[in-house]
């Protein structure tokens, strides 16, 4: 079906089955007609099959069937050999044994040759005890027997009799032992001809029945079957998507009855949405898309199919430049323009997005898979600057334009009509806006995005610009003011040179995925500045903020290796500070994470403590974190010394986990007078130094590091 290539899973269900009369209608080429009518082609017949199948399943029954046989008959004639065997040595046993017992071999050797003429026999000998052979007839030299056939059947089959003296009231002592042994080549003539009759005959008893059994399958199954195929090989292709079978008369009520019924079935609905189909004219010939019609169709159904209002964006795209154009340039070069700028979108589309043309000059895409506003946008960016290339058509040199409009699904309740009808009307806005405009239908998501991809331009590119730089906020022993650790926090440069950060920059970073590298940032610049101290001496923590987008990767562990050893410093001096947008849930996932870091040496610190998932509901679960040191909210500091209750209640807390604590937000001297009376020693804030520039913060408290 060639207007059904390379097109998405969605879309084919709504248009191959009205393609598909078309398609057998259609002219096709003329070596995939004949590629077609060499694969309706018998190549096996079914009756061939079935006669080779019945036939190997037979012989295999028949030969495992025979072997049993020939063995149970072989047994039976070993018996009556033997039996043969015994009679003979007991008519001879008597008078052989007085021959014996007077020592008149001459008189034990007629004996013996009397037994020459008996058929069976090929061997009679007199042995004494201990095995020794005194007498033996002279019997013809024994026709060979195959080794194998002598191991299977156990040959030659062989009977030893005593000899005794005249009977005695008291114990008869054998004198000699008679040795009587069967023609071996008797019984192997024997098995050969009850072989050749059995083989022969059960061959004979597997044709007839081979015959039979495919005679009567080939009645009930392959001749009805062969006249269905017949059937639908003379089917013309009108009549393909109305065709009914014929229900044969002794199947209707068996397998290929149910069968053709369920044929039927298909061909009916197929043959209903086929009419429903042909009414609509699902898409535009000259570009293959599906129209309007087909594709609110499509859109209704995914929308049908995926209740939840989320993960569902619709772009209306419309390219004022194939507006302008009409009158402007040929039809051909219309064409031409129209299906360049279709390659340029289609560029664009994946598994999760359908591509479809409202209008001559308008297109649409709705994708089932996207996240978020801030991803539409993504989207609608890359198709602008994709359309606004530059293209040259004849003498003329064209930079197409187009206007974006883009919507969300809201809710349950809204019609694909609806949807289509808010982004059609963003895309209006947007075009009354000016050219390459692109716009939500709701004003709020239209300036959230554009802050998020202003906001991630701005992050990456002041990354390499050195924008970004390290303040310094010092932690002290409050007993004494000696210097026992600082934090790192992250400040912006600005315009106008002055430092700060945004209060929704860290937040903003995390949802468009610049945290990790703007966390690895910081992360490389803390361990650069404790190498510069170590060198100097000094050996103090420094303390580092890790969010949960840095918890989450796989990276972190390598990458802290990787600045320990490049920087040669102790794992000691880093501490790593889980923040508060890391959630107990995502602890959790990341334990073993942080067991590894743990394991390294490097300190973890949980920030907040008290706060979110440092509440007492999860006390449990932070037992079984790998936790050094414990930073107290500041929001318990500022009620102090008035408000002693939560203060109280997390100090018992950090006593009971026996963990180190220092406070935050300290900002006045009855503060920390009561942090020192509930024995919480260790201390940062306002009150010490508020965030330092690396010189400043030097040049202030680095003396006051122990040494």
């Amino acid at each position: 079906m060639p207007v059904l290539k390379n097109k998405s899973r969605d879309e084919i269900v709504y248009i191959s089955r009205y393609h598909f009369a078309g398609r057998l209608r259609g002219a096709c080429g003329g070596a995939k007609k004949n590629a077609l009518e060499n694969s309706l082609r018998i190549r096996r017949s079914l009756t061939i099959k079935q006669m080779a199948t019945v036939s190997g399943v037979a012989l295999v029954t028949i030969s495992i069937f025979i072997v049993i046989q020939l063995f149970h008959f072989v047994q039976q004639r070993r018996e009556d050999y033997a039996q043969q065997l015994q009679n003979i040595a007991m008519s001879v046993r008597l008078p052989l044994s007085n021959a014996v017992l007077k020592a008149d071999v001459p008189q034990a050797e007629r004996i013996l040759n009397t037994l020459k003429p008996v058929g069976i026999l090929s061997r009679a000998d007199v042995v004494l005890p201990n095995d020794f052979q005194v007498l033996h007839a002279d019997f013809p030299p024994e026709r060979p027997v195959p080794p194998l056939i002598e191991r299977l059947f156990r040959l030659p089959v062989e009977i030893t009799v005593p000899l005794y003296a005249l009977p005695r009231p008291s114990h008869p002592r054998a004198l000699a032992s008679l040795v009587l042994q069967a023609d071996s080549y008797r019984l192997y003539q024997f098995i050969v001809s009850a072989f050749s009759t059995m083989m022969s005959t059960y061959l004979l008893l597997a044709l007839v029945m081979t015959v039979a059994i495919t005679w009567c399958m080939n009645r009930l199954m392959v001749h009805p079957l062969r006249e269905i195929a017949r059937e639908l090989e003379t089917l013309s292709p009108q009549d393909t998507p109305r065709h009914q079978l014929s229900l044969p008369n002794m199947h209707r009520d068996d397998e290929l009855g149910v069968l053709v019924r369920s044929y039927n079935r298909n061909q009916q609905a197929m043959a209903d949405m086929f009419e429903d189909l042909s009414r609509l004219s699902t898409r535009h010939a000259e570009t293959a898309l599906p129209n309007k019609n087909l594709f609110t169709a499509m859109l209704d159904s995914q929308m049908v199919m995926q209740p939840e209002p989320r993960h569902f964006g619709l772009l209306v795209i419309g390219i004022e430049t194939l507006q302008e154009a009409t009158g402007i340039l040929t039809e051909a070069q219309r064409g031409i323009l129209l299906m360049t700028l279709i390659r340029q979108l289609k560029r664009h589309m994946n598994d999760n997005r359908v591509l479809g043309q409202l209008s001559h000059n308008e297109f649409a895409i709705f994708d089932k898979g996207i996240s978020n506003a801030y991803e539409c946008m993504q989207l609608a960016q890359s198709i602008i600057k994709s359309i606004n290339a530059p293209l040259t058509i004849g003498n003329l040199s064209l930079r197409p334009a187009a206007s974006i409009g883009i919507a969300l699904r809201q809710r349950n309740e809204e019609s694909a009509h609806q949807f289509l009808r808010r982004a059609t009307s963003a895309m209006m806005s947007a075009h009354d806006n000016g050219k390459n405009q692109i716009l939500f239908f709701e004003p709020k998501l239209t300036d959230m995005a554009h802050r998020r991809l202003t906001l991630e331009s701005t992050i990456l590119e002041g990354i390499e610009q050195g924008r970004c730089a390290l303040f310094f906020q010092p932690q002290l022993d409050i007993r004494n003011h000696q210097l026992i650790g600082a934090e790192v926090l992250l400040r912006w440069r600005q315009d106008d040179g002055s430092y700060s950060l945004p209060s929704d920059f860290i937040t903003g970073a995390e949802e468009i995925g610049a945290m990790v590298p703007l966390g690895n940032w910081v992360l490389e610049a803390s361990c650069r500045v404790l190498a510069q101290w170590q060198k100097r001496g000094i050996h103090i923590p420094l303390a580092v903020n890790i969010s949960a987008k840095q918890l989450q990767g796989s990276h972190l562990v390598p990458l802290l290796k990787t600045l320990l050893e490049r920087y040669d410093i102790g794992a000691a001096q880093l501490v790593l500070e889980i923040t508060e947008t890391a959630r107990i849930s995502e602890f959790e996932y990341s334990l073993d994470l942080l067991r590894q870091l743990h394991d390294l040496g490097i300190l973890i610190a949980l920030d907040d403590f008290g706060m979110g998932y440092a509440s007492l509901y999860y006390l449990d679960r932070l037992r079984n974190l790998p936790i050094d040191l414990l930073k107290i909210d500041r929001s318990f500091i500022e009620g102090l010394p008035e408000d002693l209750v939560m203060l109280r209640i997390v100090s018992a807390i950090a006593q009971v986990l026996d963990l180190p604590v220092i406070a935050e937000g300290v900002e006045t001297e009855a503060q920390l007078q009561c942090l020192l009376e509930h024995k919480i020693n260790w201390g940062q804030g306002y009150l010490f130094a508020e965030p330092l520039p690396q010189s400043e913060f030097e040049q202030r408290f680095l003396h006051l590091a122990a040494v």
